[in-house]
């Protein structure tokens, strides 16, 4: 679940909203109701992930974060994820993958004070922290991810000079994230300037919005049970349900979601 994402102005709320608009969801939301607050993806034919019975009411957002982690292997690495939440995909990739370690970074004090109750794994930990000012030393994490997040970022290339400190040599960016037209020119901008070398690209848009729509009944009931009745059509567009207007602009092509796969030389 994420807000809109158009302009710059937006994108200089991104702290506030980070900080504070999600710490009201997670203590509104935050039980195991609400591990995962990115969009969903499925494809055709369906992915059939193998899970356990108790990530299946998650699959369709797990199968993002599975197609933007295993786009490298993560077993015996360090790995850091940025926005992370409230800990689902840390805690999935970390029994499913075999990082050596996983830290989750958020912005969100509440959030990642839910995660430390919620997710308690061996080599799973949590850390209160800002994206564009990684609280880590140089060359840490063998690979970086970062789902649905970085457009809230007022300073991109802030945080992707960060990305780039944080890596060992040979390490990876996982990334996978959104923008509408006008935004891409900036966005791959930024890319080519960071001293990423550029592995894969690939739009999912097609993939995304099948996962949003799937995803629509389970979310209504949510938004029908937690917020009242005056705020429960912006809980639907907060979330991006079927009919809401960022669904429409997924679904008319107006913002293209993509995925991406970048190694530090």
């Amino acid at each position: 679940m994420v807000t809109k994402v158009v302009n710059f102005s937006h994108r200089h709320l991104g702290k506030v909203i980070g900080k504070y608009g999600y710490s009201l969801v997670t203590r509104r939301l935050g039980t195991d109701e609400v591990l995962f607050l990115n969009w969903g993806y499925e494809e055709d034919p369906p992915m059939n992930l193998p899970l356990d019975p108790s990530d299946e009411p998650d699959r369709l957002c797990i199968q993002l974060y599975h197609r933007v982690a295993a786009q490298t292997d993560l077993e015996g690495k360090r790995v850091l994820e940025v926005s992370c939440g409230h800990g689902g995909a840390a805690s999935y990739i970390t029994r499913t993958m075999r990082p050596a370690s996983y830290t989750g970074l958020d912005l969100n004090p509440a959030g990642i004070e839910f995660c430390k109750r919620r997710h308690q794994l061996p080599g799973l930990s949590f850390v209160q922290g800002d994206a564009e000012n990684l609280p880590f030393p140089d060359e840490s994490f063998d690979a970086v991810i970062n789902v649905e997040a970085a457009h809230l970022y007022p300073n991109y290339r802030r945080f992707l000079a960060e990305v780039v400190r944080v890596l060992a040599p040979g390490g990876h960016f996982l990334y996978a994230d959104l923008r509408d037209r006008d935004g891409i020119p900036e966005w791959e901008a930024a890319l080519r300037d960071s001293s990423l070398q550029l592995v894969s690209e690939e739009e999912i848009n097609k993939q995304v919005l099948r996962g949003l729509e799937m995803n629509s009944p389970r979310y209504q009931e949510l938004i029908n049970r937690h917020a009242p009745k005056l705020l429960r059509r912006f809980g639907r567009d907060v979330a991006v349900t079927k009919g809401s207007p960022l669904y429409e602009e997924v679904e008319r092509g107006d913002l293209s979601y993509r995925l991406y796969c970048l190694v530090k030389n």
